[in-house]
């Protein structure tokens, strides 16, 4: 298993808020595979490290 020390988890509404898009958007994004995710329960959880390779990949294709 993983080294998980060092990982920061973010829910949905944080990522939503760093991304600035609806929570809706993130749940897209985790469902379709773009944005992995861990699941606790019913809430997901969002590696921090995995919104700043979203992000990087997103503005590498636009520019």
């Amino acid at each position: 298993m993983a080294d998980l020390a060092g990982v920061r988890f973010l829910t949905v509404a944080e990522v939503a808020e760093m991304m600035r898009v609806s929570n809706m958007t993130v749940y897209r994004l985790v469902h379709s595979g773009e944005l992995p995710a861990v699941r606790f329960g019913r809430s997901f959880r969002i590696p921090e490290s995995a919104v700043a390779a979203v992000i990087e990949t997103t503005i590498s294709d636009v520019g």
